[in-house]
């Protein structure tokens, strides 16, 4: 079974075990009784058991919708509250003086000079210091009032190109009380790319940091000729020579104290309409330059209606973490889904997370300690992460605390795949694990990528918690669906939200039919009124992606290939851009060559490549430095990190453990990497070469390891 498979390994004497075993036995027949009666998990696993979605027809093809929403699809969190403005607006008056904005003083700041002679900043930060709901509305009508005052006008568009922080958030409300459509950049985008968006959209305003306008913008301001007016959100940056003629540079607060003094008596403000665009979300894109996707109000609120009903009990007592690109939908979702449940909101940062980011000085504490909350979101690269850093730690232990770990958790993912809980094993072995992330979590949302059976159950055990997997685009306003919290199950991302349907359709080329048995395959298309206007100027891309029904129902062409199961769980199984047909006609995923190897403690990242004209399939790999450096020095091999990874012997070493593991995870032969270059550098967003939720840019990376693939590709391989 796939439980099985996940398993750890222990080397416990075999009499010893059955001991173990004996003991356990009984511990589970003596608090089986209580726990049945008192936890409530009676009714958990009945709701784990029930179908989530059926199909609204009996024909194939025909779309899935939630048990919840099967006569009508859910489309406002509130009634009358259906444009964003008015949903804050509700939840200001409702939560008046309630916390919602937290960010952390910064106490200290110094430089530490690593052995390398590099030198990483270090910060010590303070307690949080909060914004309430009636806080945050007088900020954000005054900074609306203050971009009118500059010469904003209702349904033009401004752009926000800024750090995950809580300026951030007054700001994108001030547009949606005004009526300006914002434009969001991500903080990690190349010059190109940035420049693209700031033409594309004409706009004259840009909202930033003091860091990003000295770092990013000021290589590029002069390629965007219409730019007026730059507002840093965190004081008067220092000024430079060159800096072009006709741009004023504002600070946030400056802009703040204009509209608190402007006179609005006379003219009422333009408030939107639920049509109305209210973001144009670049996105990072894993293909190409980014496009625009126009996301109007009653697509945003439809999204995080369908959101916020996956997640139980959702309240004043809720702490969200929030530390990933508000530019991504994920997390600007997530944060609009808080925002009008009364939950707080505390500021983070990658650098900042936890006690053993790169930014917090040794000994002092981290976000998650300090905030300890209840909700995270998390791409699928973060959780690999924190999956491998554990397990590496495991492996450190004496022999006797790697055995009891591996003991309990192998004894909770029993337990898990029966729907019961371990409160002995979590308070006594996982209780520090748990506290990595604050000790608090109570559901982790996973979305952007997908997460391994193995990553998953690992959060589940440790954590002590679900994970809440997602699946949704830019393009659906980031709605699709998500897991119910008591579904323990693995691989799969839930049932349709009460938001939005999912039907299946035939892919021909790929082999996929939505009359397959046991279970309907095709393309994944989103219907709903979360479904997005389109892509901003570009009517072609528009046209190809999303279609209209007899029904005036919009649907979006995901690109995704899907099964539905038994329950009406969606489940993720290839992709059409990542279906490569190999020489010799088979066809090859790439995306799951890549799912099998990406767990090994070896592979920090790996992309695989296959061509057309060739019989095999390639792939690159980042490494890790810890493993491979012991890999080496297994096999006599001595040299500098560069040395290693340019090495053809260690590349051979790094294949060997690659096949075995690809055997192991039943790929067919013709899949398996027959060659690879291994990367010294890491992929980041800031090299190009994966977007901000770290997904692989196939192209961008083609591109940059040309050479290689040629070299790969050069001789036929025997």
């Amino acid at each position: 079974s796939q439980a099985a498979k996940m398993k750890l390994k222990h080397n416990i004497n075999p009499l010893l075990l059955q001991l173990i075993n004996f003991i356990v036995l009984v511990y589970s027949l003596v608090t089986y009784i209580p726990w049945y009666i008192l936890s409530g998990s009676k009714q958990a696993i009945a709701k784990a058991k029930q179908v989530k979605a059926r199909p609204v027809n009996n024909k194939p093809g025909g779309a899935y919708r939630s048990v919840n929403s099967l006569h009508c699809l859910a489309s406002v969190l509130y009634p009358g509250c259906d444009t964003l403005d008015k949903v804050f607006k509700y939840a200001k008056t409702k939560y008046k003086d309630k916390k919602l904005l937290g960010t952390r003083e910064i106490l200290k700041e110094e430089d530490e000079i690593q052995p390398s002679g590099k030198v990483f900043k270090k910060v010590i930060l303070g307690k949080y210091t909060w914004l309430s709901y009636e806080d945050v509305y007088i900020k954000a009508v005054n900074f609306g009032n203050g971009l009118a005052a500059l010469g904003q006008q209702p349904k033009t568009n401004i752009a926000i190109f800024c750090e995950t922080r809580a300026e951030w958030m007054i700001a994108a409300q001030a547009c949606f009380m005004c009526n300006y459509q914002l434009v969001t950049l991500y903080a990690t985008l190349g010059g190109p790319a940035i420049v693209h968006g700031l033409n594309e959209t004409e706009v004259t305003t840009i909202i930033t940091s003091k860091e990003l306008m000295q770092t990013k913008l000021k290589e590029i301001v002069s390629q965007v000729p219409l730019l007026q007016h730059i507002i840093t959100v965190d004081g008067k940056p220092t000024m430079w020579s060159e800096f072009p003629k006709g741009v004023i540079v504002h600070t946030m607060a400056s802009v703040q104290a204009m509209g608190a003094k402007a006179d609005t008596g006379n003219k009422l403000p333009s408030r939107p309409v639920p049509s109305d665009i209210a973001v144009i979300m670049y996105t990072s894109g894993s293909t190409g330059i980014p496009k625009g996707v126009m996301i109007s109000h009653c697509n945003i609120i439809a999204g995080i209606t369908g959101m916020a009903e996956r997640i139980p009990n959702l309240g004043e007592k809720d702490i969200y973490i929030g530390y990933l690109p508000l530019a991504h939908v994920l997390e600007l979702s997530a944060e609009l889904v808080c925002l009008s449940h009364g939950c707080r909101i505390g500021y983070s940062s990658p650098q900042t997370l936890a006690d053993q980011s790169s930014k917090i000085k040794k000994g002092s504490k981290g976000d998650v300690t300090t905030l300890k909350p209840t909700l995270m979101a998390a791409v699928p690269e973060i959780m690999d992460r924190i999956y491998k850093n554990v397990m590496n730690k495991v492996n450190e232990m004496t022999s006797f605390q790697r055995n009891l770990f591996i003991l309990a958790y192998n004894y909770k993912m029993e337990q898990i795949s029966k729907g019961y809980t371990t409160p002995l094993c979590d308070s006594l072995i996982f209780r520090k694990v748990r506290m990595l992330l604050g000790g608090k979590i109570r559901i982790l949302l996973c979305g952007g990528a997908p997460l391994s059976a193995a990553t998953q159950r690992f959060m589940n055990i440790c954590f002590c918690c679900p994970v809440g997997q997602g699946y949704g685009l830019t393009e659906s306003a980031g709605a699709g669906t998500i897991t119910e919290v008591w579904d323990y199950t693995t691989g799969r991302v839930g049932a349709p939200l009460v938001c939005c349907e999912i039907k299946l359709m035939n892919w021909e080329e790929g082999g996929y039919y939505n009359t397959d048995k046991p279970y309907p395959r095709g393309e994944i298309l989103i219907g709903g009124q979360n479904v997005t206007v389109g892509y901003y100027k570009n009517e072609a891309r528009t046209r190809k992606d999303f279609t209209i029904d007899e029904n005036g129902q919009r649907w979006l062409h995901t690109g995704d290939i899907g099964e539905f199961h038994h329950d009406g769980c969606l489940k993720i199984i290839d992709r059409k851009k990542d279906l490569v047909k190999l020489q010799a006609g088979e066809y090859v995923s790439l995306g799951k060559v890549e799912a099998a190897l990406k767990n090994l403690p070896l592979v920090d990242n790996i992309c695989a490549y296959a061509s057309s004209f060739h019989s095999y399939v390639i792939g690159f790999v980042v490494p890790n430095q810890k493993e491979l450096a012991e890999l080496a020095r297994k096999k006599g091999f001595k040299g500098t990190w560069e040395e290693i990874c340019n090495s053809p012997e260690m590349e051979k070493e790094v294949l060997k453990v690659l096949a075995e593991a690809a055997m192991a995870a039943n790929l067919e032969k013709f899949e398996i990497p027959v060659k690879i270059r291994l990367s010294p550098d890491p992929w980041t967003p800031e090299t190009g070469l994966v977007t901000d939720a770290f997904k692989l840019k196939r192209k961008e990376l083609t591109a940059f390891y040309q050479t290689d693939i040629d070299r790969m590709y050069g001789k036929n391989v025997k």
